[in-house]
């Protein structure tokens, strides 16, 4: 029995010994593989060969300093044509919607009333003519008896004071027919000013009065017409500054999607004060609108110019990135990527004025950021875009077509 169980402790213990031999041989078989290899780089995986950007020079030129504002276009003269005496409107002769000049007849108010009234002052006045030759007459007389001593001196003060009457009531009588000539005047209803007309309030025959508030009709001047917007509080210095060195501040007004120009004008003028309920300040400029391109209460976008950046360098606002330390943009070098710190200047549309850290002509990755760091290499890419799948997250070797 002894020797039984020691025999087989032997063999249990070869058999441990040949698995152990057998471990460690194919651990040193593949450890003298892997050292015999070759010692060459590893190949890199798609997402970490060169990234295939877009980029874009940057300009040398000149940079308008504009505001961006929103405004309303705002007649500089409306009136509301009212009549200024009361009777039947006999005629109406005007168009809706026509031009007019200062000084068009526009409608008619029976005048025969007022023809009447005139008249009567007419009358009035030449009987007290009549009266006044009598007692003028009378009192050359008196004088020459009175200095002939045959009448007493209260005869001649009474008929001096009965004269001075008389041309007293001269002078109001003519007031009357002044009066009563600028009433019959008033039944001639003209413009006055020049601009578009409205819709007829009131038609023919019907009664109107002095009184009356919605009147005949409006008029609204066209040529020239201003647009009425504001800008923020903070931004009044720089407006102001502009403002008084008496420099023509163009003024651009575009169509409500800020695509198309409609027209420009120059800045006329700045409000007195600033609204304390929204912080903004009021500004008019004004337009010749010589072709009707602006419309009385239409909605436009402004752009105020300020000043102008000669030779300043600019890149697509874009191609700026924002990050803890600051602005930044990539610039191509050496077909690698080089992060660059810059200062930025004014805006102007979709360009940024660079101030630091940008020279002209540097080429500045506009597309393909997103994978960029710091020293990466790249391969540029001609066109309008990048290739979808790059910009989807390809690897580079789908971006042919570029040059590097």
């Amino acid at each position: 029995m002894s020797e039984t169980r020691s025999s087989l402790l032997t063999r249990s213990r070869l058999i441990w010994v040949v698995l152990i031999a057998a471990v460690l041989g194919g651990l040193w078989y593949f450890l003298s593989h892997s050292t015999s290899a070759p010692t060459g780089p590893m190949p890199r995986n798609a997402w970490e060969g060169p990234v295939a950007v877009r980029a874009v020079d940057a300009e040398a030129g000149d940079l308008s300093v504009r505001i961006k504002a929103i405004g309303t276009v705002t007649p500089l003269n409306t009136v509301t044509v009212r009549s200024r005496v009361d009777g039947e409107l006999s005629r109406v002769l005007f168009e809706e919607g026509a031009e007019v000049t200062k000084g068009t007849l526009l409608a008619e108010i029976d005048p025969d009333p007022y023809r009447v009234q005139l008249a009567q002052a007419q009358g009035q006045y030449r009987q007290n003519e009549a009266e006044l030759a009598g007692a003028e007459q009378d009192l050359a007389l008196y004088r020459t008896l009175y200095q002939q001593d045959s009448i007493a001196r209260q005869q001649l003060t009474q008929q001096e004071a009965l004269v001075n009457q008389l041309r007293g009531s001269r002078q109001a009588l003519q007031a009357q027919i002044d009066d009563a000539r600028l009433r019959l005047s008033w039944t001639r209803i003209e413009a006055p000013i020049d601009g578009r007309l409205g819709l007829r309030n009131v038609d023919a025959g019907n009664l109107v009065s002095s009184g009356d508030t919605d009147g005949l009709v409006t008029i609204t001047q066209m040529r020239p017409i201003s647009v009425v917007f504001t800008v923020p509080e903070t931004q009044l210095d720089a407006v102001r500054s502009a403002f008084a060195t008496g420099n023509a501040m163009p003024v651009q007004a575009l169509d409500r999607n800020g695509a198309t120009q409609i027209a420009v004008g120059t800045l006329t003028t700045l409000d007195n004060r600033i609204d304390t309920a929204t912080g903004t300040l009021r500004l008019r400029a004004e337009f010749t609108n010589e072709h009707n391109e602006l419309f009385p209460n239409q909605f436009v976008n402004v752009r105020l110019q300020l000043r102008t950046l000669p030779e300043a360098v600019t890149i697509p606002t874009d191609a700026v990135q924002y990050g803890s330390q600051g602005t930044y943009v990539f610039v191509l070098e050496d077909d690698k990527a080089q992060l660059r710190p810059i200062t930025l200047g004014p805006v102007d549309g979709d360009r940024i004025a660079v101030s630091e850290g940008l020279a002209d002509g540097e080429l500045v990755v506009l597309e393909g950021m997103e994978r960029l760091r710091d020293g990466r290499e790249v391969i540029l890419v001609e066109g309008d875009s990048l290739p979808v799948r790059e910009q989807n997250g390809g690897g580079p070797d789908r971006a042919r077509g570029g040059r590097r």
